[in-house]
């Protein structure tokens, strides 16, 4: 199955600050309630644990965040796996 190059880079590019900003966000409060948890403190950042699953105020994404996020990594990385195998695929054609 030939892929456009110009539209899936078109399509990675795109997705790629979208999605970064709530793995980010995941990643932060996640690492950060752990270490509340480790220095035995974490009753005073529970909220670090609800912006961690998705509870953002009166937006709560609880349900459906986990799903969105791991839906967009596997996309960008399948973009990003694809886009790196056509550029080996094409310097191997050139030696």
């Amino acid at each position: 199955m030939v892929i456009n190059k110009a539209s899936l880079r078109q399509l990675h590019s795109s997705l790629a600050p979208i999605v970064i900003l709530p793995v980010l966000l995941t990643l932060i409060t996640g690492s950060l309630f752990q270490v509340a948890v480790l220095t035995g403190k974490s009753n005073e950042f529970s909220w670090l644990l609800e912006l961690h699953r998705g509870k953002f105020g009166r937006i709560n994404l609880e349900m459906i965040y986990p799903f969105l996020n791991a839906f967009s990594l596997l996309m960008l990385s399948s973009t990003g796996i694809t886009i790196w195998f056509q550029t080996r695929q094409r310097r191997h054609k050139k030696y």
